[in-house]
């Protein structure tokens, strides 16, 4: 079900914060773990925030509000979070009036939501992520009762529309598009955090892209657990190409997809559209053993991916590939791995993002035998690791003395003066000298240097 926003309590609790409590001279921290769908969510959350009448603030010792969007994909990040809520403890003893939130996938894990409730009485509320239009509710009830309060175990949820985001990065956007995950893959938390697949109506989707394309936004990059699943009144390639059709002078990325969803149809339009839809993919591969695929109930095989591949090769010719993969699934042989050696070594990705396996708890993998020595992980992973660093370096080997047109994201953050970074339309990380701040906008630049990773160049000026 498709709500919007003002047509629930959420609207009333808004108001009644606002007027009840002094929060014109309250400020918001809002910190994010994870992905980009957390980015997208932590993004609304700020929206409601500044509706409540707080001002937001990038400094915790100053909040009244923090709130902690966290991320449940691995091991590591769940005890980063830990840590992280945990030092805010200090701060409420000395503020007894400070709402602490958590939100994200943690706050739907039933033993997460347990320990922060005896273990971290310094947290006033959790809210799992199909729920974040109920902050407003939660945070009146910390501030008017003094009540902490624990959302979890609702249904999936419906959509709800209507929360105007605060994005901090004018030129570039995320726009979820759909939320939630079927596939059930056997190592993965998403379905059980996150619920089922729930799309948006295009209308909304389109109307929200307009309005950011009409505004100067240069990138919008669409999301959802598993993208190219989406399908309301349209599918995923039509949307897209109703998009790639609103005129203007703009990029559409988008993020995850399943092998298993990549259409036709999808093709043919990137293929078609290809000034507007970048020329890159992000293709899970997770692994190159059908054996191991079978395991992780991922309901493609190699074959079946390598053809995919293919398709998208022929249509796009200049198009760059990206993968996942997982380094020690349980049961993950020699023999399997070197599966996955060979896979990457026949697709030639563009860039690989590997993980070590991280076992989390309520997933059928969690459960299985044979966990494989950490040790031999270990091994496997610097294998990939650096076959990986050659093939990514020779892929970029053709972009040397090419000019290209690239987006200016943002300045270097490695200190360098008068550096700043974008991206081809490839995907490509860029970093060129400049004495104008460009960011922001489209330039060209020369790449007179490669990296592994990384394009180097010199801005052409528009004399030349």
């Amino acid at each position: 079900m498709i709500t919007n926003i003002n047509e629930i309590e959420t609207s009333a609790f808004i108001n009644a914060v606002r007027s009840e409590f002094e929060t014109s001279r309250m400020r918001a921290h809002v910190i994010t773990l994870g992905c980009q769908q957390n980015e997208a969510d932590s993004e609304k959350i700020r929206g409601m925030a500044l509706k409540m009448g707080y001002s937001l603030t990038d400094n915790c010792e100053e909040a009244d509000l923090i709130i902690v969007n966290t991320c449940a994909i691995r091991e590591h990040a769940e005890l980063k979070a830990f840590s992280l809520i945990g030092k805010f403890k200090p701060i409420k003893n000395e503020r007894p009036d400070l709402v602490v939130g958590v939100m994200g996938c943690m706050a739907a894990e039933p033993h997460v939501v347990e320990k922060l409730k005896k273990s971290f009485r310094h947290v006033s509320f959790t809210i799992e992520p199909n729920k974040i239009h109920m902050l407003p509710e939660l945070v009146y009830k910390s501030l008017a009762e003094d009540k902490r309060t624990f959302i979890f175990g609702s249904d999936d949820g419906g959509i709800v529309e209507g929360i105007e985001p605060v994005r901090r990065i004018k030129h570039k956007a995320w726009v979820s598009i759909m939320y939630g995950c079927n596939n059930f893959c056997s190592y993965c938390i998403v379905p059980y955090v996150r619920g089922r697949e729930r799309s948006r109506d295009s209308r909304d989707i389109i109307r929200e892209c307009r309005e950011l394309i009409d505004s100067g936004c240069k990138e919008i990059t669409l999301l959802g657990q598993n993208v190219n699943s989406y399908k309301s009144d349209v599918d995923f390639a039509a949307l897209i190409e109703e998009i790639a059709d609103i005129p203007g002078d703009f990029i559409v990325r988008f993020m995850t997809s399943h092998p298993k969803d990549v259409s036709d149809a999808l093709i043919d339009v990137m293929g078609r559209k290809s000034e507007k839809i970048a020329p890159y993919f992000h293709l899970p591969m997770q692994s190159g053993s059908d054996a191991i695929l079978k395991a992780m109930n991922r309901t493609y095989n190699t074959e079946k991916y390598l053809s995919t591949v293919k398709k998208l090769r022929r249509a796009v010719p200049d198009i760059a590939l990206s993968t996942d993969i997982i380094i020690g699934f349980p049961g993950e042989s020699d023999e399997d791995f070197e599966g996955t050696m060979r896979m990457m070594d026949e697709v030639g990705f563009d860039m690989v993002y590997s993980f070590i396996y991280s076992k989390r708890e309520g997933t059928r993998a969690a459960t299985m035998p044979n966990q494989v020595d950490p040790e031999v992980t270990k091994e496997r992973m610097a294998r990939l690791l650096e076959a990986q660093r050659k093939v990514s370096y020779e892929k970029n080997l053709p972009y040397l003395d090419k000019t290209l047109r690239i987006l200016v994201d943002s300045e270097s953050s490695k200190g360098e003066a008068d550096t700043y970074v974008g991206r081809t339309m490839t995907n490509k990380l860029v970093r060129f000298e400049s004495k104008k701040n460009r960011v922001g906008e489209f330039i060209s630049v020369k790449i007179t240097r490669i990296g592994e990773f990384d394009l180097f160049g010199e801005e052409i000026s528009e004399e030349n």
